[in-house]
């Protein structure tokens, strides 16, 4: 048996086109940030817009409000501050490599160099040697020394 060959292009995953979704379709914001993975849940996504942490042309944007193709949002997460550009609408949450095709992170170059400065100065919880509260090692040898 001779195998024709494969098509990769049915296994790549797009998000649809803009002419492939009702024109009527409305779609949440707190679930539309839930969908795209920016938060683990859709009530963490509800309370950063109720908390004014969702920002739409500077303004903050209610959970409840539409979301739109093109549509631009500044996001305030606890690890970065997103700025988003929508590119297609998801009501349903997928793997993050193709969650990531219904959105174009237009993240300033600053906020992407300031998260890479504090992740590289981040302290790794060991002690600096000969700095702080002795260790037990250091106890025993102490109480060795001093005959107690």
């Amino acid at each position: 048996m001779v195998r024709s060959s494969l098509n990769l292009s049915n296994f790549i995953v797009r998000p649809p086109a803009a002419s492939d979704m009702p024109s009527k379709e409305k779609l949440r914001l707190d679930k539309y940030l839930w969908s795209i993975r920016l938060f683990k849940t859709r009530t963490e996504a509800a309370e950063a817009c109720d908390k004014g942490k969702v920002k739409f042309n500077g303004v903050a944007a209610k959970a409840s409000r539409n979301v739109s193709v093109g549509d631009e949002y500044e996001v305030k997460t606890e690890a970065k501050r997103w700025r988003i550009k929508v590119t297609a609408l998801l009501d349903h949450r997928l793997q993050y490599a193709q969650a990531i095709n219904y959105y174009i992170d237009i993240t300033p170059a600053e906020e992407i160099e300031r998260l890479q400065f504090q992740s590289a100065s981040f302290n790794t919880g060991k002690r600096q040697s000969k700095i702080g509260r002795p260790t037990k090692k250091d106890r025993r040898e102490l109480d060795d020394f001093l005959g107690e």
